[in-house]
């Protein structure tokens, strides 16, 4: 698709647009797509009481009541914040405490791997994003297994996932050039064509956002004046803004800046959402440990890439980005208690069945996930990964349910693993 699109106007255009405001009709149009912060490709669609471009001129003008303005060197952005971040941003810091705190509390060990299957899931999405080929299915046994990758594309995985564990043990460090650099680093090892670009901001303005048919969609800033602008945007990242900002519109603006910059000749994408991530993780959002935003982002289809195209279309206004951002953290926040709400049954029915045996929660799991691929091995690495547990205690866990008589340890070469035996007779 061509680059959205919105309509110039006229002198004349804008006193036909005041005469059609005298009709409550019209304006009940123009506060009613307001709401909804319908860009122009969506407005011009509807059916509405006046000529589209006479709503459209109204709705503009309304907007820019109450816009914020940012500039980043040459950049100048605007955003309104609607009744509806408000709504979305404090259930994102409620959610933070109470149902959800106590909830992720009463999973006891489950915690853990639940980090662990979040960063997973979160690697892969951002990855496939980007056009990483691998379904989900094979890229979380690779990392499960701690599989070797076998092609560039799994190796954007494990680089996404190793640098999401990293992010977890630097997030209280201030953001710094050297700092972006290594993130991309990590994030680009051994995938880019040219291995030089690798903690590399470019050095050329070859660099252009195509859609699927050739036509430019973006085109980044001059590259001779990437050192400023990465300068600017560390020191937003890392500074007390004059007008306070709220944390999580902060983080999806830094978000939009990277991928606007375009500082690198690849891996820009990856490197904005973990920046994204790191900055929620440094201003106390701890939920973002148990999230996976770019999981929802991947679901979405193109709506992801469109919030980029509103924004940069009309004008600079982020609040197209901001507004399906925030709906993207919403979702990952509602997945969460969906999951808790699961998982809390799942326990006290698993307690249930096995209170005769003397097993930890954590066992108890295990043997729960191996019930469901009954014919899939096991190995004690897998364990120690997806628990983040010291080898001996996956090795204790697994060999207390072997010795129980739910799991058959078995041997190929130098690997020990396990399969599940069934239900233990002595407790049919």
């Amino acid at each position: 698709m061509l680059l959205p699109q919105t309509p110039e106007f006229s002198q004349e255009d804008l006193k036909s647009a005041w005469e059609c405001a005298k009709d409550p009709e019209v304006l009940n149009a123009v506060f009613r797509y307001n709401r909804k912060y319908l860009h122009w490709e969506e407005l011009r669609r509807r059916e509405l009481p006046a000529d589209p471009l006479y709503i459209w001129i109204l709705m503009k003008a309304f907007r820019s009541k109450d816009e914020k303005f940012l500039k980043f060197n040459e950049i100048l952005l605007k955003y309104n914040l609607l009744d509806d971040f408000s709504e979305k941003l404090h259930f994102l810091d409620k959610s933070a405490a109470g149902s959800i705190s106590s909830g992720l509390e009463s999973m006891n060990l489950e915690k853990d791997r639940f980090i662990i299957n979040s960063l997973m899931e979160e690697a892969i999405a951002s990855s496939q994003i980007e056009g990483a080929a691998v379904t989900r299915r094979i890229a979380k046994e690779m990392l499960q297994k701690r599989r070797k990758p076998r092609n560039k594309d799994e190796r954007m995985i494990l680089n996404n996932y190793l640098t999401m564990k990293d992010i977890l043990r630097i997030k209280n460090r201030d953001l710094t050039k050297e700092l972006i650099l290594t993130i991309h680093r990590m994030i680009t090892e051994k995938t880019l064509e040219n291995p030089a670009d690798e903690e590399c901001f470019r050095d050329n303005n070859e660099i252009r956002i195509y859609d699927h048919r050739g036509n430019v969609l973006h085109t980044p800033p001059d590259y001779k004046k990437i050192d400023q602008y990465i300068d600017e945007f560390c020191e937003f990242a890392n500074g007390k803004d004059e007008e306070f900002i709220h944390p999580a519109i902060k983080g999806i603006i830094l978000h939009f800046l990277m991928g606007y910059i375009h500082p690198f000749n690849d891996g820009n994408g990856r490197c904005a959402r973990s920046i994204f991530y790191w900055f929620m993780l440094k201003n106390d959002y701890w939920l973002f440990e148990y999230m996976a935003v770019s999981r929802v982002i991947n679901n979405s289809g193109g709506k992801y890439k469109l919030a980029y195209q509103y924004t940069e279309s009309d004008d600079g206004d982020l609040t197209y980005f901001l507004k399906y951002n925030l709906g993207a953290i919403t979702a990952a926040v509602e997945e969460i208690i969906k999951y808790i709400e699961r998982k809390q049954k799942e326990n006290t029915e698993a307690i249930d069945i096995l209170k005769e045996e003397d097993f930890s929660l954590r066992q108890i799991e295990i043997l729960k996930s191996v019930m469901k691929k009954p014919q899939e091995p096991v190995t004690i690495k897998e364990i120690t990964e997806v628990w983040n547990v010291a080898y001996a205690t996956a090795r204790k866990d697994l060999l207390t349910l072997e010795k129980k008589g739910y799991l058959i340890g078995k041997k190929s070469g130098k690997t020990y693993y396990f399969i599940f035996n069934g239900i233990n007779k002595n407790q049919a």
